[in-house]
C-alpha cells in the first residue's frame, strides 16, 4: 500500500507539476507576475520566495496543484498595484499561450513519454488487425477471420488498435452488433454478430472470440510514429468516452476519480514499468483533454472568454467572468466529491 502510494502521487504530481509549468514558463515568458507555483493543495508544508516576488511551494494534500497568477481573477485593484504585470495588460495572443500551454505540455509529455517507451520496448502497431479467433465463438462462427482488419464497429470507424476495445466498452454487446472488416483479398465485409455472455470468476461479460495481440516494431523512426499514432488513438478515445457521457451510453459513476486511480497504479505496479509509464502518458492527455473542455474554471473556459472577447470587440464584464468561473469550481467541486464517494463504494 506504501509503494502504491507514493507511486500514486509521484505519478500525479509529476502530471500535475508539467501542467501547471506550462502555465508558468509562459507566463514568465509574457511578463506576466506569477504570485506562487504550487504542487498539491491545503495548508503549505514548504515555500521559499524567489527575488522576483513568486513563492514555491508544496502543499499538504498531494493532488493537483495552481499557478496564481496576477490580473486572473480580474480584479481592477490589483491591476493598478501589478503595473502592466497582469494578463489583461498583455494581447490576447499572449494569454492564449499562457492559459493554453498548461494542457500543451501536458500533450507535449505524453508524447515524449510514448517515444521513450516505443524506443526502449519497441513501438506498438496500432493497426486494428485480429490476429486470431477463438473457436466456437460468435466471431468464428460468422466468418471473421485471423488477419481480418476491423473498419467499423456499429457503423463507428476504427482507426486504432485501440479503437476495437473502446468500441466494444461502449456499445451495448448485449445486443447484436455490426462488425465490418476487410479481408485478405480487399473485399469489405460487414458481420452480424450477437456476443457471447460469458460467466468467470471476474463476472458476467459478453465476448466476440477475437484475440488482438499487436505486432511489436524496432526502431527510432517506427518509434516516433508510434507516439503520434498512440496519443492519436487516446485523444479519440477520450472524446468518444466524452461524447458517451452526453448520450448516456457511459454514466458518471462509471468515471475514476483520484481513488480510483489509486485502484488502477496498484494494478499496473505488478505489470513494470513500461505499464506505469503508459498509465501516466495516458493520464497526461486526460488532463490535457479535460482542461480544454470549455467549461468554467478550466482552461478551455478561460480561453472561452479570450474568444468571446475577440469576436465582441471588448473584454466580457470582470464580475461576470469571475462569478462563472466560480460557479463552475464550485460544481467541478461536487462532481469531484460525487466520483470519490463511488470510487470507495467499488473498493468494498
Amino acid at each position: 500500500m506504501i509503494v502504491n502510494l507514493i507511486l500514486f502521487i509521484l505519478i500525479l504530481g509529476v502530471i500535475v507539476f508539467v501542467h501547471e509549468g506550462g502555465h508558468f514558463i509562459f507566463a514568465k515568458l509574457t511578463g506576466v507576475q506569477v504570485y506562487e507555483f504550487a504542487i498539491g493543495m491545503g495548508p503549505v508544508l514548504f515555500k521559499k520566495v524567489a527575488k522576483d516576488g513568486t513563492q514555491y511551494s508544496i502543499r499538504a494534500i498531494p493532488i493537483g496543484g495552481f499557478v496564481s497568477l496576477a490580473g486572473e481573477e480580474i480584479d481592477e485593484e490589483e491591476r493598478k498595484k501589478a503595473k502592466g504585470k497582469t494578463l489583461q495588460d498583455k494581447k490576447a495572443w499572449q494569454r492564449f499561450l499562457v492559459m493554453f500551454m498548461g494542457v500543451g505540455n501536458n500533450f507535449i509529455f505524453a508524447f515524449l513519454i510514448l517515444l521513450l517507451t516505443g524506443f526502449i520496448w519497441g513501438a506498438v502497431s496500432t493497426k486494428p488487425v485480429i490476429s486470431d479467433v477463438t473457436s466456437g465463438y460468435p466471431a468464428e462462427i460468422v466468418g471473421v477471420e485471423k488477419g481480418d482488419i476491423v473498419k467499423k464497429i456499429n457503423n463507428k470507424k476504427v482507426k486504432y488498435m485501440d479503437d476495437i476495445s473502446l468500441y466494444l466498452t461502449v456499445e451495448d454487446l448485449s445486443k447484436e452488433i455490426d462488425f465490418t472488416v476487410l479481408k485478405a483479398s480487399g473485399d469489405e465485409i460487414t458481420y452480424k454478430i450477437t456476443p457471447k455472455e460469458v460467466t468467470d470468476e471476474e463476472g458476467t461479460r459478453y465476448a466476440l472470440g477475437i484475440v488482438l495481440e499487436p505486432k511489436i516494431e524496432k526502431g527510432f523512426g517506427k518509434s516516433i510514429s508510434y507516439a503520434f499514432k498512440q496519443e492519436g488513438a487516446i485523444f479519440k478515445q477520450m472524446f468518444v468516452v466524452l461524447k458517451s457521457l452526453f448520450t448516456g451510453k457511459v454514466k458518471v459513476n462509471q468515471l475514476a476519480g483520484p481513488v480510483g486511480i489509486y485502484s488502477v497504479v496498484g494494478d499496473m505496479k505488478s505489470s513494470g514499468v513500461q505499464a506505469l509509464l503508459m498509465l501516466t502518458a495516458l493520464l497526461s492527455v486526460n488532463v490535457g483533454v479535460i482542461n480544454l473542455l470549455p467549461f468554467p474554471a478550466f482552461d478551455g473556459g478561460r480561453i472561452l472568454f479570450l474568444i468571446i472577447e475577440k469576436i465582441k470587440g471588448s473584454p466580457v464584464d470582470p464580475k461576470f467572468e469571475n462569478t462563472i468561473h466560480t460557479i463552475g469550481f464550485i460544481l467541478l467541486i461536487l462532481l469531484m466529491i460525487y466520483i470519490t464517494w463511488n470510487d470507495i463504494l467499488k473498493l468494498f
